[in-house]
């Protein structure tokens, strides 16, 4: 399994009801792409840090990323809520390990 982990800054203008869009519009936009086996998004607790807001997705491989992020779905995702409201972002993947049962480690 690959979790894609992607961490945004917003801009200084975003408001409350803009920021909370974008928290929610992560999960149903992105759990339309057949590849994604799950999505989870949020807001940062901690006020004072410059990553405002994350999203995460759970694919099976990196193939199957690399089609999720060339996915119309993604594509629309990111050009009509991620660009208009953040000024920086970064992502990390990271990878499982397949040959455990995670839930019982």
């Amino acid at each position: 399994m690959i979790h894609h982990v992607v961490y945004f800054q917003l801009k200084p203008e975003v408001d409350a009801a803009a920021k909370e869009e974008l928290v929610r519009s992560c999960r149903s936009l992105l759990l339309r792409i057949p590849e994604v086996l799950s999505v989870r998004s949020g807001r940062n607790l901690d006020a004072s840090s410059q990553w405002h807001v994350f999203l995460a997705i759970e694919v099976e491989s990196r193939e199957k990323l690399r089609a999720t992020l060339d996915d119309p779905h993604h594509i629309k995702f990111v050009e009509k809520h991620v660009k208009p409201l953040t000024a920086s972002h970064f992502s990390m993947d990271f990878e499982t390990d397949p040959s455990k049962d995670l839930k019982y480690s």
